[in-house]
């Protein structure tokens, strides 16, 4: 249970009372609502269709309006998942629902769309500009979501093909030493990738359109000395390319092509004293027109509560202890 200070308490009473709908609110073992502590800093005790609300006044009504909008979308099933998506709704003062969004990505998954203003901005910036910077802390949703778009975009038949890069820093882009053929390889840097795309196109496409070539997943190394022309380009992990491979990957775009960048400056595995080439684009790139950048924060994690704080705790103890110069 959250330690949290004593204030006065908020009752939530849950009407029209329905033991199944409550079963799926709690979720088991009272999992769904250890979830809104955690994420709210709140306490919640509960006594039949009565939950008890205790915290900073701002949380308590948060936790009162997820209660009830959780308890809204209980006709169904009502998964822990469910439950931390709506959170990050929640805090940012929206209510979690499954109404369609206004704007639809053709994937899998049809409840897909921002759950904080920072992942909308994203989404509206990949569809309108031509190269857009997802910049942030894991679990923000910066890949997961450009390779939604691409998605969307081949449905669409708005490009031909998908081109999924990443730099394989910790094998200094050096892959001869590993076992196996090119793509046994590359495959541990490109899982990620792999694991977004299994979502949100289904096992069997995936595997279908990369055989086909329609959907290609390489290193960065290899993209030296191409044109990519009406292709859905995504260069993840870019806190890990050096200033020249940056330039040199921009440069590969070609005519009807549309490129995301994404990566975390705050976890880059380059040589000590090296130059990251995504902080560099950031500065040289800045207001260029049809380049688009979106800053994400802790705020925007859509993981684990915890996973905010802790990126929000790192982000404290590193303003408080700037590195040298």
């Amino acid at each position: 249970m959250t330690r949290v200070p004593a204030t006065r308490p908020v009752e939530v009473r849950i009407e029209p009372v329905d033991n199944r709908r409550l079963a799926r609110l709690c979720g088991a073992l009272d999992q769904n609502l250890r979830q809104i502590e955690s994420a709210l800093d709140v306490s919640i005790a509960r006594r039949g269709a009565r939950f008890t609300v205790r915290g900073a006044p701002q949380q308590t009504e948060r936790a009162a309006r997820a209660l009830n909008a959780f308890y809204a979308r209980s006709e169904g099933e009502l998964t822990l998942d469910d439950v931390q998506l709506g959170l990050a709704e929640v805090l940012h003062g929206k209510i979690p629902h499954k109404s369609e969004p206004e704007l639809r990505l053709l994937t899998r998954r049809a409840d897909l769309h921002g759950r904080t203003p920072h992942q909308t901005q994203y989404i509206d910036q990949i569809l309108a500009e031509d190269i857009t910077f997802g910049i942030g802390p894991a679990g923000t949703g910066k890949t997961y979501l450009a390779v939604a778009c691409a998605v969307d975009a081949l449905e669409r038949d708005r490009v031909k093909r998908i081109v999924l890069v990443r730099p394989a820093v910790e094998a200094g882009e050096r892959l001869g030493f590993l076992p196996g053929d090119l793509a046994q390889k590359v495959d541990p840097y490109l899982r990620p990738l792999y694991d977004a795309l299994y979502d949100l196109m289904g096992f069997d496409k995936t595997a279908n359109l990369l055989e086909r070539g329609t959907i290609e997943l390489a290193p960065l190394a290899y993209m030296r000395g191409r044109t990519l022309n009406n292709a859905f380009i995504i260069l993840d992990e870019a806190q890990n390319t050096t200033p020249e491979q940056m330039k040199m990957f921009l440069t590969r775009i070609g005519f009807g092509a549309k490129a995301v960048v994404t990566g975390d400056v705050t976890q880059t595995d380059l040589a000590r004293g090296q130059k990251s080439g995504l902080v560099e684009a950031k500065k040289i790139l800045a207001g260029v027109r049809g380049i688009a950048f979106t800053e994400f924060g802790a705020q925007d994690v859509v993981r684990h509560p915890l996973v905010a704080r802790i990126i929000d705790a790192y982000e404290k103890h590193a303003q408080a202890n700037p590195a040298p110069e």
